[in-house]
């Protein structure tokens, strides 16, 4: 058995006064949030020391003794800490590489608090949160097991509420099956399996385009603070999410089921940041989702007790012959086949490209590393 931490996410419906306490908490958490990256900003950049998360605490204290600032007790402190901690995790992000610097938090985008054990109650299968006396509406698409943990609730740009629930569980590993599978992502085909199945991208955007762009012209032209103009960015904020959610839930599906069927997955790894730069590839790129396809084979992988495994990102995988291993000096990403020189086979680029993927994640878990690995001056990038 596997223990880990789960979140459960569901749709609630909040009353006329859970929606005001909400708006007030989301707004007073924001506003805490921007004050001390302001604070934060200016002790780093003006006075050259760094601020952590027990210095703002102190000062979140002292902040919330002035007389034109007691609105921030009309809220759960829970929740005001808990932003302080997510400034602080957004900077060690920052530092270490992992992110860019941390920006202000939008009145108009999406709006997120989270409440530890101390700030809501969970009885009789029901949730209240602090300041609220009756429990969520909450609309139960799935159970789970054991009690609660921590509680995220959200409210995104089209105005849905939701709340993610943090349980520890306890996860059956999957049984065990004689099948691996090399995986290589592209933009035609989203995934391409060592077993030659090529599975199509649903580019959602790109089927919505005609649509949203029909909306944000119409957006544009809508006069600021005017009513229409609200009307306008709701259903612009519409098509996004339909978007994001059905590409999320095509996500979920593949990736569960390639975890279902195969014992190792082998993946080629990815520098998704800096390629969606390029200004030509970089709406097919984010459309189709690589890096949430990868997270998601890997969070899975360990749940389930498959092996998952990624390959160094210079590897030569569409250059390398899957048949007798030679290795072309250059392929173009117009060549979509190519014929061996050395043994005469024949190769579909994507296809290729998946078989070398799983040998060399193969060649790794058996601790041959070296195989994975070839001179970064004739190898290039992953898929070049």
């Amino acid at each position: 058995m596997n223990v880990v931490q789960r979140a459960y996410r569901y749709r609630f419906y909040p009353t006329a006064e859970q929606e005001t306490i909400l708006s007030q908490t989301f707004g007073c958490a924001r506003f805490v949030y921007n004050h001390f990256l302001r604070v934060r900003t200016d002790a780093f950049y003006q006075e050259q020391r760094r601020i952590g998360y027990n210095e703002t605490a102190k000062l979140l204290t002292k902040l919330k003794q002035q007389p034109d600032m007691a609105f921030l007790q009309e809220v759960s402190n829970v929740v005001l800490q808990q932003s302080l901690r997510n400034l602080d995790a957004a900077f060690k992000n920052f530092l270490q590489g992992r992110a860019q610097y941390p920006t202000f938090k939008k009145k108009h985008g999406k709006q997120s608090v989270r409440y530890t054990r101390s700030g809501f109650r969970w009885k009789d299968g029901q949730i209240y949160l602090a300041k609220m006396d009756e429990p969520l509406n909450i609309r139960w698409s799935r159970s789970f097991k054991g009690e609660p943990s921590s509680v995220t609730v959200s409210k995104d740009t089209v105005g849905r509420y939701f709340i993610s629930i943090l349980v520890e569980e306890e996860i059956k590993p999957l049984p065990v099956v004689n099948k691996m599978v090399g995986i290589d992502l592209g933009l035609k085909d989203a995934v391409i399996l060592s077993e030659e199945e090529k599975i199509p991208n649903p580019s959602y955007l790109r089927k919505a385009e005609r649509k949203l762009a029909r909306a944000q012209r119409r957006l544009a032209k809508k006069q600021k603070g005017s009513k229409n103009r609200a009307k306008a960015r709701l259903k612009v904020a519409r098509l996004h999410a339909k978007i994001a959610d059905s590409r999320k839930d095509w996500a979920h599906k593949l990736t569960s089921r390639l975890v279902n069927e195969n014992q190792v997955l082998a993946v080629e790894s990815l520098q998704v940041k800096n390629m969606v730069k390029n200004p030509n590839l970089a709406k097919a790129i984010s459309d189709v989702g690589w890096a949430d396809i990868t997270r998601l084979l890997e969070y899975k992988a360990n749940w389930y007790g498959r092996t998952f495994v990624q390959i160094d990102k210079f590897y030569p995988s569409s250059k390398r012959c899957s048949t007798c291993g030679h290795i072309l000096d250059t392929l173009t990403l117009d060549v979509r086949s190519w014929t061996c020189p050395e043994c005469g086979a024949e190769h579909c680029r994507d296809v290729n490209a998946a078989k070398n993927i799983l040998s060399a994640g193969l060649a790794i878990l058996a601790g041959a590393d070296a195989l994975r690995l070839h001179e970064k001056s004739t190898a290039g990038h992953a898929g070049a």
